[in-house]
């Protein structure tokens, strides 16, 4: 297993092996230009590569990035189902659609949030009415991005968060911190007041591809930085009693966990990207869930978290000095860390999950 030719160093680095590889196994290549520049002034962009015939009647997607800087996590298992056979081991009827870095400003810059400072993952309600209310959040947002990164406030508002976790337990707390809020326009897993780019572009992607005339359409959304270190957790992306739900329990079996019903690392969230998929692809074709690796602790991306949302709300980041990189490596090293064991673990778990996929395209009836 060669974790070197999966995984990539940066964004760019990411994207030019994605786009190199797809071409040379038969991708027919596809653009997205995102509005902002990467760190570098780079030009920005999530790509896609179609393989097997363009009218199958059923596709497993693949999508990386959708928080930006755990994109190379899912990009090493893109790469490595294109360089490993996968397209030539397509079945009869089916094609493949890998989107890489559906958020590519987050990729290149080392953060979960869009250009616009937004959880894409936050981002995938109607926006029709009132917007989902956090009052957890609201009461700690100025702990969890405090004013100031010196020792006396970040213990401040530490201190305050563990109060909150004594008062009202640990779920309460987990929901406060990343079940998702939208009125805290710097602050962590913050939604946005609209669509965002990258939102907007899933439904020209999905209309591009026509998948809402598939029979059938397998999603693996790829993610890190919840759960037991290495591990790989599929976490249905469909409602309690709907087939979509019933075709993931029969795909994916025992290691299946359903945040609605209490059974995952992940705690109910508003605004996921699996429900924009399922209104862009319609919820009897559509079988989703996102792939989630384990890293460190909760309390460590947390203070990642809060020290990369506190340099962002600065203004005007240089990504040169030596403030900014400490932050984004201390970040990156808890959404990617980059050892071989752990990308070892990705790509097997990977491999066995786009397995179970196809085979549960292939059962299912057109």
């Amino acid at each position: 297993m060669n974790t070197q030719a999966c995984f990539s160093s940066d964004y760019a680095a990411a994207r030019a092996r994605f786009m190199r590889q797809s071409t040379a196994a038969g991708g027919r290549l596809g653009q997205y230009d995102n509005p902002a520049r990467g760190p570098r002034g780079e030009a920005l962009s999530t790509d896609t590569a179609w393989f097997g015939a363009a009218d199958a009647s059923r596709v497993l997607v693949l999508v990386s990035a959708t928080h930006g800087v755990e994109g190379f996590c899912g990009s090493g298992a893109q790469i490595d189902w294109v360089t490993q056979g996968g397209p030539a081991a397509l079945p009869d009827d089916t094609a493949a659609l890998i989107v890489h870095a559906i958020n590519p400003f987050g990729f290149a810059w080392l953060r979960r949030t869009t250009e616009t400072g937004v959880d894409l993952n936050r981002n995938c309600i109607r926006f029709d009415g009132a917007l989902p209310d956090n009052a957890g959040y609201a009461e700690l947002a100025s702990a969890f991005v405090p004013p100031s990164l010196d020792d006396a406030t970040l213990a401040a508002a530490d201190q305050r968060l563990r109060a909150f976790k004594e008062r009202h337990g640990q779920f309460a707390y987990d929901v406060a911190r990343s079940a998702g809020q939208y009125t805290h326009v710097d602050g962590l897993f913050y939604g946005g007041t609209g669509p965002t780019w990258s939102l907007m572009t899933m439904a020209a992607i999905a209309n591009d591809y026509a998948l809402a005339r598939r029979s059938g359409v397998a999603l693996i959304d790829y993610h890190s930085g919840l759960g037991p270190h290495g591990y790989g957790e599929p976490i249905v992306g469909h409602r309690p009693g709907t087939s979509g739900q019933a075709r993931c329990r029969a795909w994916y079996g025992e290691s299946l966990s359903e945040p609605l019903l209490g059974t995952s690392s992940s705690v109910p969230i508003d605004g996921l990207t699996q429900y924009a998929w399922e209104r862009l692809i319609g919820s009897e074709r559509l079988t989703f869930i996102a792939l989630e690796y384990g890293t460190f602790a909760p309390d460590i991306g947390t203070a990642a978290l809060r020290a990369d949302h506190w340099l962002h709300a600065q203004g005007g980041v240089d990504w040169a000095s030596d403030r900014t990189q400490a932050i984004k490596r201390v970040l990156r090293r808890f959404y990617d860390p980059g050892t071989q064991d752990w990308q070892e673990s990705v790509l097997l778990r990977s491999r066995q999950i786009q397995a179970q996929a196809l085979a549960g395209l292939r059962r299912s009836d057109p």
